[in-house]
């Protein structure tokens, strides 16, 4: 795993090397300077970026499987805002130190070539804009990923047309055809991504059997496979999942495959109403057809063999990778310790509180429950989860087993903290991103 991890890095910098091979090959262009040269470089450095986000969101198994893709997909995201960076700070050095060489801003009297570019560059502030604050726009999900690759699209399209068009550095034939190889090669992952792998999965289709609501205003959908089952499913992992007549569309969304892949080829995905899709697909009734793509993630006790116990920590809907995870040691008879710290508002809101309780039963699991709204005769732990409570059941020993933590940022940020200042090594901690998208 840590061989894949390292090769993956590796080929990322060779991505990111070959729009600077192409800059620095062959003879340089006359009546340059070092600060004109670095502002290509930081033009150049961006067009690299960019196309590695093609890469990282095409969700290669192969790829995504040593680090989690709820990591890749946060790289994704800081990846872009230095993409947007450096294509601010490309145009910025040129606007301040070359401005006769930008021509007219108007788009309507500038060259073309230089117009694309500006386009390219407020598709991008746009596409990085609408994502960091879809929630706080109010933007529809369904809207928001249909702008997403809308906007990535011409955003790298602007970003090739500028690039040939100046031609500063493009304009030797073997350069062009660097270039021209290069936007084929992420033609075809935008290809693979919206058109073969949602035509593949035409091919499995799932379908709905059960809609149950739990506690909450959780429902658990029980999808079947009407073709091939999920291959290599691990507990704790996810899955994408479109409801529909047609995996085509872009209202997909990542769920919990919350039962364990002992009790498959079935899948249930317990989902809770955030938002407007997820408002739309727990309505979602028997005999509804669905697609699903995976599995994906590493947030499994699979991947923590050598460990003597674990320490997991939810927070609302974030339940669900821990009882997929516990789901799958009771039916595999694991008999290593397990303490869960499950904190929610209220007491009518814990989510599976019922099954908890029964699988406290038959296995050797502790279920620590926090609430911050106890009700009067409440006498669990109460408030907010902290080191204070942490340290009330937590011993020494539990120091070097796996720590799992899910569930709001504001909740795992603490618990990280408390945890790291209890004297658990970083190592130990492992954190699932609840809001990928």
């Amino acid at each position: 795993m840590k061989k894949r991890a390292a090769f993956w890095v590796i080929a990322a910098f060779c991505v990111l090397a070959v729009p600077f091979l192409i800059l620095i090959s062959g003879q340089p262009a006359p009546g340059t300077s070092l600060l004109w040269d670095f502002s290509k470089g930081l033009g150049f450095g961006a067009l690299a970026v960019v196309g590695l986000q093609f890469i990282l969101t095409a969700r290669f198994r192969g790829m995504v499987q040593p680090f989690g893709i709820d990591i890749v997909y946060l790289f994704h995201r800081y990846m872009a805002m230095g993409a947007l960076a450096l294509m601010l700070a490309h145009f910025g050095i040129l606007y301040i130190w070359f401005e006769p060489a930008l021509g007219d801003l108007n788009p309507l009297t500038a060259r073309w070539e230089l117009t694309i570019g500006r386009v390219a560059l407020v598709a991008f502030a746009l596409l990085v804009i609408t994502s960091e604050f879809r929630k706080r726009l109010n933007v529809e999900y369904g809207w928001w990923r249909t702008m997403h690759v809308a906007l990535a699209i011409i955003a790298f399209a602007a970003a090739i047309a500028h690039v040939l068009g100046v031609g500063h550095f493009t304009a030797a034939a073997d350069k062009r055809a660097m270039i021209f190889g290069a936007s084929a090669g992420w033609l075809l992952l935008l290809v693979w991504v919206r058109v073969i792998r949602p035509w593949r999965q035409t091919r499995n289709p799932w379908q709905v059997v059960k809609n149950i609501p739990e506690r909450g205003g959780v429902h658990t959908l029980v999808l079947e496979p009407r073709g091939k089952v999920l291959k290599g499913w691990m507990p704790g992992q996810f899955a994408w999942l479109t409801i529909g007549n047609s995996p085509f569309g872009l209202r997909e969304h990542p769920f919990t495959i919350s039962n364990a892949p002992e009790d498959g080829p079935a899948v249930s995905l317990s989902i809770k109403p955030l938002g407007d899709f997820t408002g739309e697909v727990i309505k979602a009734e028997p005999g509804t057809p669905a697609w699903i793509d995976g599995p994906y993630g590493a947030f499994s006790i699979d991947m923590e063999a050598a460990t003597s116990g674990f320490v997991m920590i939810a927070g609302g809907i974030g339940i669900t990778p821990m009882i997929a995870n516990l789901r799958s040691m009771r039916a595999r008879g694991d008999t290593r310790q397990v303490i869960l710290f499950y904190a929610n508002k209220e007491w009518s809101e814990v989510t599976l509180r019922e099954e908890l309780e029964a699988l406290a039963r038959d296995m050797d699991l502790k279920v620590v429950h926090v609430l911050e709204k106890p009700p009067e005769d409440w006498d669990g732990e109460s408030g907010f989860l902290d080191q204070e409570i942490l340290e009330r059941h937590l011993t020494e020993e539990t120091r070097a087993w796996s720590h799992m933590l899910c569930g709001p940022p504001p909740m795992t940020d603490a618990a990280r903290a408390a945890l790291l200042a209890m004297g658990v090594p970083l190592w130990r901690i492992d954190s699932e991103i609840f809001d990928l998208v």
